[in-house]
């Protein structure tokens, strides 16, 4: 503890940070002079007032934060003290729904069973908006002057309004010791991406907490508002939260490379990806996880819509990308969104490949040019695609063995409850566009 108390020293403030099940970002400042105290003990909570955690009447939850997690981040208002916490219950025990620690075990069990490791690469998406949340939100519909900027992919300055902001952010992010790869306008006005380098799994997702949590303050401090919803435009691309995997064994050979195969790609690749599109349909709303996140599942809007996969085709569900070394075979997941509980999508996504490689199922075709150009007759329930509505996703989700097996009853339930009340408060609304189409019947 002497060595995390000196760490300490000079910042302003300490906080633990977790997520609850929604995958909001939760925090609570500790007292950085109790730090040891509370390394030994933990610090209390109430998780009936964090969503998904508790009720009532068994509602004494610990934050017990990971030594291994503290990044010193340096605003400009104050410097934070950053470190993230696992949750445990009233007993001292890992809480049942904890979704850092499925993600653990998750990890844990595939080494144990196969002797994979995994590294891990998100590609975090935002829009940069003028405004705050309460000006943004104050009326319906956003006010005229809401973007930032009319950029496009790969735009430069003047034109990418947000480049200053995506440097501070950087900068910020490497003052803490975590690199990122590269940075660029996206497709859409006001939207941004920057990239990390591949880690872990635990280590991605914690990360990836951090690197919200220093977005969003850094566009506050300059007068923005960074957003991480999934379809704010209707007429625009979503963000995405696109995830890079690959899988190594203990001595580092990649395991989705097979100098042999064709396109080099392993078997336990293709089984990995065919687990992935099995189990795509009742794991969907985990990987996206809102009512807002169906209505970016639209035709040459950048998510995918069809399960399927493809080599280096960006409409495909699963992507494996180009690359010329073998070390750096992955495979990219293309339908998660930043809406989502991290650690419950990388839980995910590695669950649903092991599965594939334990029933050794075999990948079909890869996907052919445009899957946005093929012609489907319309159905309502059509299992070839990814579901299209937060209603037929839980469906999907409610008739999984899958999910509720590595996901264990208590966090599928309490995690099924949250997103069946969510479809209900939207069922039952009535809104702006409804009323202009049918008042005058």
């Amino acid at each position: 503890m002497d060595e995390v108390d000196s760490h300490l020293e000079h910042v302003d403030c300490t906080k633990l940070f977790f997520t609850d099940l929604n995958g909001r970002l939760m925090n609570l400042s500790v007292n950085k002079h109790k730090i040891g105290e509370i390394f030994e003990n933990g610090v209390g909570f109430d998780g009936s007032s964090i969503a998904g955690f508790a009720n009532v009447e068994h509602s004494d939850r610990i934050l017990m934060p990971d030594a291994g997690t503290l990044w010193k981040i340096p605003f400009e208002e104050e410097k934070v003290g950053f470190f993230i916490a696992n949750v445990l219950n009233e007993e001292g025990a890992p809480a049942a729904v904890d979704p850092r620690t499925i993600l653990q075990e998750v990890v844990r069990s595939a080494e144990e069973e196969f002797g994979f490791r995994f590294l891990v690469g998100p590609e975090h998406e935002f829009f940069l908006l003028n405004g705050d949340e309460f000006a943004l939100t104050a009326k319906r519909g956003f006010p005229s002057d809401v973007h930032t900027d009319q950029a496009g992919y790969f735009h430069s300055t003047p034109h990418d309004k947000g480049q200053a902001i995506r440097q501070q952010i950087t900068d910020v992010l490497e003052r803490c010791g975590v690199v990122y790869e590269k940075s660029h306008h996206e497709v859409t006005p006001s939207q941004h991406e920057i990239n990390l380098e591949c880690t872990d799994p635990v280590s991605a997702a914690d990360r990836t907490l951090l690197f919200t949590y220093v977005a969003q303050r850094v566009a506050q401090e300059n007068g923005f508002y960074a957003s991480f919803m999934p379809k704010p435009f209707k007429e625009h691309n979503r963000n995405a939260f696109h995830m890079h995997l690959s899988v190594q064994d203990a001595e580092g050979t990649n395991l989705f490379y097979d100098e042999s195969a064709d396109q080099n790609l392993s078997t336990v690749a293709r089984q990995f990806i065919a687990g992935i599109l099995k189990y795509a349909r009742e794991t969907s709303v985990v990987m996206a996880s809102t009512v807002n996140s169906y209505k970016a599942y639209v035709v040459e809007k950048e998510a995918p819509i069809v399960r399927g996969w493809g080599f280096r085709n960006r409409s495909s569900m699963v992507r494996v990308p180009y690359t010329t070394s073998p070390s750096a075979t992955r495979i990219e997941l293309r339908n998660p969104d930043p809406a989502g509980n991290v650690y419950l999508q990388m839980a995910t996504l590695i669950a649903m490949g092991l599965q594939g490689i334990r029933e050794a199922l075999a990948s079909d075709n890869p996907d052919k040019g445009s899957t946005y150009e093929r012609d489907y007759q319309m159905k309502v329930w059509d299992e070839r695609f990814l579901p299209r509505t937060f209603y037929e996703a839980l469906v999907e989700a409610e008739r999984s063995d899958f999910l509720k097996g590595f996901l264990g009853e208590k966090l599928y339930d309490n995690f099924m409850t949250l997103k069946i009340e969510e479809w209900e408060a939207d069922r039952v609304h009535i809104s702006a566009r409804e009323q202009r189409q049918y008042l005058s019947i």
